[in-house]
């Protein structure tokens, strides 16, 4: 990968709050007329913060290029939701981008890679995920990294969400 005209180290790891403001930051500035992001900024660092979720980071010359964050309580989110995170064997994976000039090179499979060991390494034996239904080709890429267990489905602002779940192997210490 060459950024700025050199060779970059490529690192995916667990965000620190620096992390967090940095990627955040970028978002509003791609959004600036959506004001949901100014929330979502405050939510996700709290979140992060108060230990009720990790996010996990793309980074590429000391910037952000994706996230994933696995939520471990579903109280947060509308709806009937007990079933996607509980706080103790069940934990929900949101919030899952990278910027598009990086999609297609395995970034995402990697970041996932070290999220869902850090889940197993924490005592979680399950994940969940949601993927609209119009997005085909998210959810046979989430098919495909193993998330193929059908949990439920959602009505939210106006599409249908599949959500479905992956066991994690125990983590052999």
């Amino acid at each position: 990968m060459h950024m700025n005209g050199g060779i970059v180290m490529i690192c995916y790891q667990k965000a620190t709050l620096e992390d967090l403001e940095k990627i955040w930051d970028c978002h509003i500035s791609e959004n600036p007329e959506d004001i949901r992001y100014l929330r979502w900024k405050q939510e996700f660092i709290t979140r992060n913060v108060t230990n009720q979720a990790v996010t996990f980071v793309i980074i590429a010359d000391n910037t952000p290029l994706g996230e994933v964050t696995l939520d471990f309580f579903a109280s947060s989110y509308s709806g009937n939701r007990e079933q996607l995170a509980d706080g103790k064997h069940t934990a929900y994976v949101t919030a899952l981008r990278i910027r598009k000039e990086f999609e297609g090179h395995g970034h995402v499979s990697k970041l996932m890679q070290v999220m869902e060991d850090y889940a197993s390494k924490e005592g979680f034996s399950r994940l969940t995920i949601g993927v609209e239904a119009a997005e085909t080709r998210n959810l046979g890429i989430y098919l495909h990294w193993g998330y193929d267990q059908f949990v439920m489905s959602e009505i939210e602002g106006g599409e249908l969400v599949l959500f479905y779940a992956k066991t994690l192997p125990s983590c052999k210490l």
